[in-house]
């Protein structure tokens, strides 16, 4: 076993935890949503300076991991924003473009595939549902609220799946 695999694991949410989405909030309230240029402008997010001193300071006991409700097509732009803002590496969990599911259920069966083999420290995460269910579930949770919410990111979290 190496060393890394007997750490326990910090788990980071992206969207409104490590990066700031207030800027592309105006492609959530249009009707219909415009969900591409939503995720295009992915990029271009600002670091939020709490989710990102909380994920260094995790790394030093934690191997830190991303679980993140964005579509897989958004990999590339993710591991670049993530590795431009110099934040530890890790592997990042990400939802099937296709899926649809509210985050609260892809990011709990994702949290317990995990706890099946490694103990997980924490949980951080900005979405009230997904840390209740977490919480419920026996992790412990983080919740961040540093960043400014979003009532149109939020109904889109939980009706339509799709970050």
């Amino acid at each position: 076993m190496t060393e890394s695999s007997r750490r326990p694991l910090a788990v980071f949410d992206l969207d409104n935890t490590l990066a700031d989405t207030a800027h592309r909030q105006r492609f959530l309230e249009r009707r219909p949503r415009d969900w591409d240029a939503f995720f295009a402008a992915a990029p271009r997010d600002a670091p939020l300076a709490e989710g990102i001193a909380l994920a260094h300071e995790s790394a030093r006991e934690c191997e830190v991991v991303y679980l993140t409700g964005r579509p897989e097509r958004c990999r590339r732009d993710t591991l670049d924003w993530l590795a431009a803002q110099g934040l530890p590496e890790g592997k990042v969990h990400m939802r099937g473009n296709a899926d649809r599911r509210p985050a609260r259920y892809t990011k709990l069966e994702i949290l317990r595939r995990l706890a099946r083999t490694r103990e997980i420290r924490v949980l951080v995460d900005d979405d009230e549902l997904v840390c209740e269910d977490a919480r419920r579930a026996g992790f412990t949770v983080v919740r961040a609220r540093w960043a400014a919410p979003s009532g149109e990111l939020r109904a889109a979290q939980e009706r339509e799946g799709r970050t």
